[in-house]
């Protein structure tokens, strides 16, 4: 299915999880009649709907829809991108930035897809491991780019409000394909993506 903003819920899966949600509030001791949760149960289904909305989308399809013959061998890279995404263990979210740089083999694709697949794998239950590589690999096997790089510095609720409860500690993954695991290139994407540029 390709790339959509998602506004309509269907109202069969809203209700159902609505009555889950309104059960779990109540199991925990809470009155869901009173006027601050009278209308929660559903605006928790309908966030829930959102927040997994990347279940529901293709992102091989919408980097094929951006996709452009060029002859430039460079690197390209689209850095502190933005993302928010539940952690699978506990469903608290984990928040952070993307960093995505490719070196292009004929083809370049539209820049703003590149933030789209970050958000179509991060709008799924996730941890982050797995989200890097899921960014990585849909852009190397779409794109098939000379070398793919993808590094994520993310924050967890889990650790920082509940667990070990470290409010200022960051979470750091990367994954690397052809031309990045020649450790010249790799460095000069690390180098690039830490520069603030004036």
């Amino acid at each position: 299915m390709p790339y959509r903003q998602f506004e309509a819920y269907n109202m069969e899966v809203t209700e159902g999880i609505k009555n889950q949600y309104k059960s779990i509030l109540e199991d925990l001791g809470e009155d869901t009649k009173r006027d601050g949760l009278l209308k929660t149960p559903e605006r928790a289904a309908k966030a829930m709907q959102f927040l997994t909305q990347g279940y529901d989308q293709n992102p091989e399809e919408i980097l094929k829809s951006a996709m452009f013959k060029e002859d430039y061998k460079d690197m390209v890279i689209v850095k502190d991108i933005e993302l928010y995404s539940l952690c699978e263990h506990h469903l608290l979210p984990f928040f952070g930035k993307a960093h995505i740089a490719y070196i292009p083999n004929g083809q370049i694709v539209g820049l703003s897809k590149l933030p789209r697949i970050v958000d179509v794998f991060a709008r799924r239950l996730q941890v982050q491991e797995r989200l890097t590589h899921q960014i990585l690999d849909c852009i190397n096997d779409t794109l098939k780019p000379q070398g793919v790089a993808v590094v994520i510095e993310a924050s967890h609720m889990c650790m920082m409000m509940r667990g070990v409860q470290k409010q200022n500690s960051v979470t750091t993954t990367s994954g690397f394909r052809g031309q990045f695991e020649k450790i010249e290139t790799r460095n000069e994407f690390l180098k690039l993506i830490s520069t603030k540029l004036s």
